[in-house]
C-alpha cells in the first residue's frame, strides 16, 4: 500500500460541487481583486473566529510581517519567538529590522512560558506564540507574562485554525491573531492566501491599508505598504470551506484518535495533550531517536512522512549573523533531529489508517536494518 502525507485532491471531492460552483460565482462576477468574496468571507472569518476584524492577505508569511509593522516593531526591538518554528515566523520579525529572541519549546512543541521571562529586557516588543502542529500554546500565563511586562502579543496560527486553549479559540489571545491558508492547512485554499484577525479598529486598518499599497484611497499612500491581497477566487472557495472546517476537524481528530489508541512502539513518542488545548492536528508529529532509520523504513514501506522541521531557525543560514550554534538551544536541536510527521489527511480511509497504525507497531531497531541515509533499506 502506498500513503501520501496528504492528499488534497480527496478534501476537494468531498464538496467538488461546491467548490467549483463559487469559483465558477467568481469568475463569472468580473470583479477579481478586493471585491464582494473577500468583504464576505473576512466578515465570516471574524464570526467565525469570535474576533471583531478580519483582513485578508496574500499569505500566512505577509500576515506576521505586516502585523509586525503594524505594531510599530522595528529596528532597535526585540520580539520573543520559539527555537523551534517554521522559519516565516522569524522572517517577519527581521523583514521588520527588529531582532528575534529565541525561547526553547515545552514538551507540547510550544514556547516554554516557564523560560519566558528570563529573556525579557528593556528593548522586548511582542511576543510571537506558535501553535505548532495544531496544539495552542499555554496562552494563560503567556498573557499574564505579556501584560505584566505590557508586551504585545501576536499569535501564529498558522497550524491551529480552530484550535482552543480553553473556551478561547486561537487567534484571540492577543493583539492580532495571523493565519495562513496555504493548501496543506486545516483551512487551505487552492494557492496561496493568509489573514489577520483583531479587535482593534486602528490595528486592522493600519494592516489593510499596508496591504494595498499603504493607502486607503487610490493614489494616496500614507504608508509604505505591499500589494498583498486575498483575490475574489480563493476568498470564494475558503467561503466553502469555511463552512466545512468543523467537519474537517472533526474528522482530523477522529484519525489522531485511532493513532493515539493504536500505536504501541517503545521507540515512538507520541504528541502530548496539553489539559485545556484542543489540538486540531494540523500535523500528527511522533519522536524517536532514531528518526532516519524509522523514516526510511516507513518509506520502505510506502508510507510518506516529512520532517516538520529538520533545521531549527537559529542554525539557517540566512540568520548565521545572529551568532548562534549548535547546542545554543540544545531541546529544540533535539526535536529537529526526533520529529516525524505521519500522514493524516480529510478523505484518509479506515485501512489507510490502519496500515499505518500496524506498520509503525511492526517497526524495531534490531528487525530492520538499514544505513539510513545512502537510500538502500534491508529487511
Amino acid at each position: 500500500m502506498k500513503i501520501d502525507l496528504a492528499v488534497l485532491g480527496r478534501q476537494y471531492e468531498l464538496h467538488a460541487a461546491a467548490y467549483e460552483a463559487a469559483a465558477l460565482r467568481a469568475l463569472r462576477s468580473g470583479w477579481y481583486i478586493m471585491g464582494p468574496e473577500l468583504e464576505a468571507f473576512e466578515e465570516e472569518f471574524a464570526a467565525y473566529t469570535g474576533a471583531k476584524y478580519a483582513v485578508g492577505l496574500n499569505s500566512g508569511l505577509d500576515a506576521l510581517t505586516l502585523s509586525v509593522a503594524a505594531l510599530g516593531i522595528g529596528a532597535g526591538d526585540e520580539v520573543i519567538v520559539p527555537a523551534n518554528t517554521y522559519i516565516a515566523t522569524v522572517l517577519a520579525v527581521t523583514a521588520n529590522g527588529a531582532t528575534p529572541i529565541f525561547v526553547e519549546p515545552d514538551g507540547y512543541y510550544n514556547l516554554d512560558t516557564s523560560k519566558l521571562e528570563s529573556v525579557i529586557t528593556e528593548r522586548t516588543r511582542a511576543i510571537m506564540p506558535v501553535h505548532l502542529y495544531g496544539q495552542a500554546a499555554d496562552m494563560g500565563r503567556m498573557g499574564e507574562i505579556a501584560a505584566r511586562h505590557h508586551l504585545a502579543v501576536v499569535e501564529d496560527c498558522a497550524q491551529s485554525h480552530g484550535a482552543h486553549f480553553g473556551t478561547t479559540m486561537t487567534g484571540r489571545f492577543g493583539d492580532v491573531g495571523c493565519f495562513s491558508f496555504y493548501p496543506t492547512k486545516n483551512l487551505g485554499a487552492f494557492g496561496d492566501a493568509g489573514a489577520i484577525v483583531t479587535d482593534d479598529a486602528g490595528l486592522a486598518e493600519r494592516i489593510r491599508m499596508l496591504r494595498n499599497y499603504g493607502s486607503k484611497e487610490k493614489y494616496h499612500n500614507e504608508l509604505c505598504g505591499i500589494n498583498s491581497r486575498l483575490d475574489e477566487i480563493q476568498a470564494a472557495l475558503l467561503r466553502v470551506k469555511l463552512g466545512y472546517l468543523s467537519e474537517l476537524t472533526a474528522e482530523r481528530r477522529e484519525i489522531a484518535a485511532k493513532y493515539l489508541a493504536g500505536i504501541h512502539n517503545e521507540y515512538i513518542i507520541l504528541p502530548q495533550l496539553r489539559d485545556g488545548a484542543e489540538h486540531v492536528y494540523h500535523q500528527f508529529v511522533v519522536r524517536t531517536t532514531t528518526r532516519d532509520h524509522f523514516k526510511a523504513y516507513l518509506k520502505d514501506h510506502g508510507i510518506e512522512t516529512v520532517i516538520h522541521y529538520p533545521i531549527p531557525p537559529h542554525l539557517a543560514e540566512c540568520y548565521a549573523q545572529l551568532g548562534y550554534g549548535h547546542g545554543s538551544f540544545p531541546v529544540a536541536e533535539q526535536y529537529a533531529d526526533e520529529v516525524l510527521s505521519l500522514p493524516i489527511f480529510n478523505g484518509m480511509r479506515a485501512d489507510e489508517i490502519d496500515y499505518v497504525i500496524d506498520t509503525v507497531n511492526a517497526y524495531s531497531r534490531e528487525v530492520y536494518s538499514t544505513s539510513c541515509c545512502d537510500g538502500t533499506t534491508k529487511r
